[in-house]
């Protein structure tokens, strides 16, 4: 997502750079590439026409700052506009004191809303937040069954009374339900609808007057871009809404969606969803789809992902295995299916500063890498993948691998070679001698790592270009250290 703009957004700033100062001629320069990205992005217009006055008013206004370019400049002025556009904090889901808090689900058809009940759910329960799923959709075929399947697969209960009971006695009995049980938050998930079918927004309507929802979250497909704005607004007038949450947001969206439903609604973004998965959910914070926006990566949606999956005490393990060049085979094979559990490569490359650049044909590639050193890993001995260095130096053992897995011996042969220097990397990367951020579990050393061949190294040192107060260098083996003394191991 977002890459057109993203590119887009890249010429604004040559408009800049190489000058000595922001000027009225040069800033309306840039901002005319800012307004064309944002059209071609689909966000709505009055929203592109606000923006831009105001980036073009503050730029103009701007003081000029010793050692920062016009560039970078006018690059922090557009990242605190997009910031205050899509709503500056993040607006956290409501729970009430005493339960169960209720959270009313509404979307047109199609939207994936079902899916997205589910998906808030398991973020829920998460939290430790207990869940009960009501199932109030008797007109689609198989709805409340693809609920009942959702639930089982993510172990909370689902409430139903069968496709021939009214919607809102379903409702009203599923929330004594969940009050009864001492349920923390109940999910109501309702037929799909469409703005001009009267008769089904009367019933949203009744559900929500029975019930008294302390949520109304719209599910919007991300893809329908500034529509999704407008279609906000609708439901918030005729219903009233709490917030919406964008699916979707992995696939072919060009970011109007993301940067319209604030401005034109007047209600926030709470959830995106990012992929198929029932664990492609993640809060809404404006500040860090900024930064995705800028091409800048998000750090710390990528550390919440690892923290998340990440065992401490197998952190810290890992973490003197890579101190004392100890890292083997199989301690590889463990951190690419810690890798996979986090998310497709792809998607977590764009949460790393300066790896949006990745073209589709370097992921495939490095994913297709992934598995075929996978494949060459599992036909190895576990003696073999403690001790890579008997492979390097028995031909024949090489060739009973090559045979196993299918690939020749040179292939095997690349893979010894490419892990023996990610792993003397790796030791200087956990040793600190070696610059940029740190090692992430599943990631640490991806220079030369098997499946990322001629990638660099993306934690390299320095700031990134266009960007002031990015951490590299000694200041982020300053914050590497702080980190090592909090416990995070190798996060």
């Amino acid at each position: 997502m977002f890459e057109a703009l993203s590119d887009r957004l890249e010429s604004a700033w040559k408009k800049l750079r190489g000058q000595d100062k922001i000027s009225e001629s040069n800033v309306k320069e840039a901002t005319r590439e800012v307004r064309r990205a944002l059209l071609e992005a689909d966000v709505n217009l009055q929203v592109v026409k606000d923006f831009v006055a105001d980036v073009e008013t503050k730029a103009l206004g701007a003081e000029v700052i010793a050692g920062v370019t016009p560039d970078q400049q006018f690059i922090e002025i557009v990242y605190n506009e997009l910031v205050r556009v899509m709503g500056e904090t993040n607006a956290p889901l409501a729970e009430v004191e005493p339960g169960p808090t209720i959270v009313l689900m509404a979307g047109l058809q199609g939207t994936g809303k079902t899916t997205a009940t589910a998906k808030l759910a398991l973020h829920l329960r998460k939290q430790e937040r207990s869940t009960m799923l009501v199932a109030t959709d008797v007109y689609r075929p198989a709805a409340i069954d693809q609920l009942l399947t959702l639930g089982k697969q993510i172990d909370v209960p689902v409430f139903e009374l069968g496709k021939d009971a009214n919607p809102v006695e379903i409702a009203r009995q599923g929330v004594a339900k969940a009050k009864a049980d001492g349920i923390n938050t109940v999910i109501i998930d309702t037929a799909g609808r469409l703005q001009i079918d009267a008769d089904m927004m009367a019933e949203l309507a009744q559900v929500k007057d029975t019930v008294q929802p302390h949520e109304v979250l719209l599910v919007v497909d991300a893809m329908t871009g500034q529509e999704a704005a407008n279609l906000t607004r609708t439901f918030h007038e005729q219903i009233g809404i709490t917030g919406a949450i964008l699916t979707k947001m992995d696939g072919d969206t060009r970011g109007g969606a993301a940067l319209s439903v604030r401005q034109i609604s007047g209600q926030p973004i709470k959830f995106i969803g990012t992929g198929e998965k029932v664990e492609a959910l993640q809060p809404f914070y404006p500040d860090r789809m900024a930064s995705r926006i800028l091409g800048m990566g998000d750090v710390l949606t990528l550390v919440e992902k690892a923290r998340d999956e990440v065992d401490l005490l197998e952190a810290e393990k890992m973490q003197e295995k890579i101190l004392t060049a100890q890292f083997d085979f199989t301690d590889f094979l463990k951190q690419t299916r810690l890798l996979k559990t986090m998310g497709s490569l792809g998607g977590i490359m764009k949460l790393i500063p300066g790896m949006n650049k990745l073209d589709s044909g370097q992921l495939e590639k490095g994913e297709s890498e992934l598995k075929k050193a996978e494949s060459m890993i599992n036909s190895m001995t576990v003696e073999e993948r403690k001790n890579p260095d008997l492979l390097a130096k028995s031909p024949s053992r090489r060739r009973r691998i090559a045979k196993g897995s299918g690939y020749s011996e040179a292939d095997v042969g690349e893979l010894v070679s490419k892990f023996q220097k990610m792993r003397n990397m790796m030791q200087q990367l956990g040793s600190g001698n070696f610059p940029g951020m740190g090692g992430m579990p599943g990631m640490g050393g991806m220079g030369g790592m098997p499946g990322m061949p001629g990638m660099g190294n993306p934690f390299g040192g320095g700031a990134q270009p266009g960007w002031r107060g990015q951490a590299g260098g000694s200041a982020a083996k300053k914050k590497k250290k702080d980190k090592k003394k909090k416990g995070f191991g190798t996060l």
